[in-house]
């Protein structure tokens, strides 16, 4: 291990040895990643040289915060580029409180490795020039990707990439001028952009080539998130793609879609993933991997051991399947740039051991968060012993004005141990999905969730946390004490006529109130020992036990099993989880 104190200057504040020259570092990128690591490279050495190199005129944007500005959400857009004590973090700002000289609207065009030069332009001046470097560090970021259709450069088209596009659309919002517009994708970027144009009274449509939203989440969870969208008067189109801009005096009238469908609007956001900015590295010589980001270690250096690269520009390694991943999130460029400015200065001390890609994004009033492996990538990885189960319950007691939640948890059947986590909901989803994603991190088992020691208090959650009971849940179907079936296996044997026995175990009260009406079978579950006689005659026959949740079904199904049937399921989540058409 290295002893970073030892042989340094006494007193100097920095890691700078006796008669050792000024290490000169310079950063391209001053959004996330690149400024992250310039501070922490400054932290740990007081004379080191530092320049950050940015071709836009911002720095340290919060690009995560871009909808909610565009959405009125606040109004000052210089809350995008503040310190967490309100500072603005321009040139100035970073020249005097830091001591990093940040010259923005300038261009890195080329790297030579050779003589450890950036050949540089300035955007105004046009001005070129060559910067020396002992380190250099690459936060390059990425740039949106563009659907190859015709009438792309029509006016009226746009991303939601940079401080210029949050801007351009945030006019256009407060102008209210614009009556429809289409989000071209239906991912994290597509859906936020979606609420923040839906909150200036635009007519919304998004248009999805896959079969659903959020591809993070599986299908079933998926749905659910899709019908409160639809339920904002937001339309959504799936399984369908982009075929032409339609425009009209250089203005976008219209989009075409692959299935000759033409929708009307006068605004398209374009929200179908990012590309790695890795051209600079490739043409310098880099390695870059099959994501088309930088290939880097774990200490985040490139092929060229002076030379790191971190952010949106580099390929990672996914921490459960060891699979290679682009994974553009701005939390994961910040502590990459952390770890790249330490190594930066003092060697390589410091690793970034990959992503288990946890996200999660606003829908409206609603949530939506993932991390680990869901169901379908866990197959996609090449996993198939593993087990699910979906929960639904409060995120806290009904008299604190608990709010419901959806949760899908993935788990190893050999190991026990937690691979995955999803929820939705307009509960506190954001506490479920953190919870989840130590507990991954951390290697826990369903058992070691089981008896998880967290924080209770009726305003924050229930007794038993909704993660907990989810983990719970998972200890029975893994102990055999209970067999569940997802709303999207029931949906599909009822749609190919395969219909078991389905049974409601609510109230006759709430049964009036809400129903599925898929040929269900009303007996509450304290009537339930006394009506055995209405079960099938066949003990064998399949029956589907559910009711609100899902919590009744599971007792029901347990008082059939014990009176000797053999294949009774439990519908996860109940209710509140179906994500398709109900009666009432």
């Amino acid at each position: 291990m290295l002893d970073v104190g030892a042989g340094f200057v006494a007193g100097s504040g920095h890691g700078m040895r006796k008669g050792q020259k000024m290490t000169r570092i310079v950063v391209i990128g001053g959004s996330a990643a690149g400024p992250k690591a310039a501070a922490r490279a400054r932290r740990l050495d007081e004379k080191a040289e530092i320049t950050i190199i940015q071709k836009s005129p911002d720095l340290s944007m919060a690009s995560c915060g871009y909808p909610y500005y565009v959405g009125g959400f606040f109004d000052d857009r210089n809350q995008l580029l503040c310190s967490p004590t309100g500072v603005v973090r321009d040139s100035k700002f970073f020249l005097a409180a830091k001591g990093i000289t940040a010259r923005t609207s300038t261009e890195a065009i080329s790297i030579d490795r050779a003589n450890k030069l950036v050949k540089v332009k300035d955007l105004t001046s046009q001005h070129i020039e060559d910067l020396p470097y002992d380190k250099l560090i690459l936060a390059n970021g990425a740039r949106p990707r563009m659907p190859q259709v015709p009438g792309l450069g029509l006016d009226g088209i746009t991303t939601l990439q940079s401080m210029q596009d949050a801007d351009y659309l945030r006019k256009i919002a407060d102008e209210k001028k614009i009556k429809k517009a289409v989000v071209i994708g239906g991912g994290l970027i597509g859906i936020e952009t979606c609420e923040a144009l839906h909150l200036a009274g635009i007519e919304i449509t998004i248009v999805e080539m896959l079969p659903q939203l959020l591809s993070f989440l599986d299908p079933e969870m998926a749905k659910l998130v899709e019908n409160h969208v639809r339920s904002k008067n937001a339309n959504v189109i799936g399984n369908n793609g982009l075929a032409e801009f339609l425009g009209k005096d250089g203005k976008l009238v219209g989009v075409k879609l692959q299935n000759g469908a033409e929708i009307d609007c006068q605004l398209a956001v374009v929200a179908i993933g990012v590309i790695p900015n890795s051209d600079l590295a490739a043409s310098a010589g880099l390695e870059t991997g099959k994501t088309g980001g930088v290939i880097v270690n774990n200490y985040m250096q490139t092929s060229d051991p002076d030379i790191y690269a971190i952010g949106d520009c580099i390929e990672t390694v996914n921490r459960i399947t060891g699979q290679k991943v682009h994974a553009p999130y701005g939390d994961l460029a910040n502590l990459q740039g952390r770890i790249a400015g330490e190594n930066a200065i003092v060697g390589n001390v410091k690793e970034y051991p990959g992503t288990i890609q946890t996200g999660i994004c606003k829908v409206f009033d609603y949530s939506a968060g993932s991390t680990g492996l869901s169901e379908r990538n866990a197959r996609r990885a090449g996993i198939e012993d593993f087990e699910t189960v979906i929960n639904a319950s409060p995120d806290k007691p009904g008299f604190m004005k608990g709010l419901l939640l959806v949760s899908k948890l993935v788990v190893d059947r050999k190991t026990r141990k937690i691979l995955g986590a999803q929820c939705v909901g307009p509960g506190d989803v954001s506490k479920q999905i953190a919870e989840w994603a130590v507990a991954i991190m951390g290697g826990l088992t369903v058992e070691d969730y089981c008896n998880a020691d967290l924080p209770y208090a009726p305003p924050f959650s229930l007794a038993i946390d909704h993660s907990i009971a989810t983990a719970h849940l998972m200890q029975n179907k893994l102990d055999g004490l209970m067999a569940g079936i997802s709303a999207e296996e029931l949906k599909h044997l009822i749609d190919t006529g395969s219909i078991p026995t389905i049974l409601d175990v609510r109230a006759s009260d709430e049964y009036e109130v809400m129903r599925l009406g898929i040929g269900e079978k009303l007996i509450p579950l304290g009537a339930l020992r006394k009506r055995l006689n209405e079960m099938p005659a066949d003990k064998n026959a399949p029956i589907i036990c559910y009711c609100k949740i899902s919590l009744r079904g599971y007792e029901a199904a347990r008082v059939l099993v014990g009176n000797g049937y053999t294949n009774v399921r439990v519908l996860e989540g109940g209710i509140m989880a179906w994500p398709y058409p109900r009666e009432k």
